[in-house]
């Protein structure tokens, strides 16, 4: 499936009520399917944001709105309590909609950047991405531009306005856990120093960003059993 659209879905669960839900979502990829659509991954709340909190990302051949997204993800669910959505393009990665499939530290990180900056952006990530996962064993999932079309709260990080002349994107990246997250904010060599020198200089670019962490829970290769909050 060649991909034209990804949505990010920030659902609220009740109370205490996000495994129901998260059970609930996997059960929706024939629909998905069936509306032409897929399911990318389905993720809990690490740190940073709510524990009754699931994130889910779709990925669809066509554009589709907001209302068909939320639609053929969620169905009727009297557990879940509010959806943020937003809509999103691949950039440099990722290439296809295969999902991520390994257990680990998930950031999701978003950026606001000034649109005269966002190539050098670009340039920058592909520079710092390799060096950055062969270091690490860690890998960067995807980069997308948001769109600007989102539901939700103007305040939302996610779905919120971005000021003229600014760009919205969010980067998703896999460590194996948070110790590596740690570690690679510490640079060892210069081979290291490289990759963060590139990194904070995509960072000084942005205008705003925040991250937060999760664990993977289409995970196939193991599950994750901590209680982060």
């Amino acid at each position: 499936m060649t991909t034209a659209t990804y949505w990010y879905h920030r659902v609220t669960a009740a109370p205490r009520r996000w495994p129901a839900v998260a059970a609930a979502l996997t059960q929706r990829q024939a629909v998905l399917a069936g509306a032409g659509g897929a399911l990318y991954g389905l993720w809990r709340s690490q740190i940073g944001r709510p524990r009754d909190e699931v994130t889910a990302m779709t990925a669809w051949p066509h554009p589709v709105s907001a209302a068909e997204a939320s639609a053929a993800l969620l169905g009727p669910s009297a557990d879940i309590l509010a959806v943020t959505s937003q809509a999103m393009t691949p950039t440099l990665r990722p290439a296809t909609p295969q999902p991520p499939a390994r257990q680990g530290n998930y950031a999701f990180r978003w950026f606001i950047t000034p649109a005269a900056d966002w190539d050098e952006f670009l340039a920058l990530c592909a520079q710092a991405w390799p060096g950055f996962e062969a270091a690490y064993d860690s890998q960067v999932i995807g980069l997308w531009r948001c769109t600007g079309e989102a539901t939700g709260s103007a305040g939302d990080e996610a779905t919120g306005p971005v000021p003229a002349g600014r760009i919205r994107s969010l980067l998703l990246t896999r460590r194996p856990d948070l110790a590596m997250w740690e570690r690679s904010k510490l640079p060892q060599g210069a081979a290291e120093t490289a990759v963060r020198d590139a990194l904070s200089r995509r960072y000084d670019l942005c205008d705003w960003t925040v991250v937060h962490t999760t664990t993977l829970l289409t995970a196939t290769d193991s599950t994750d059993q901590a209680r982060w909050a």
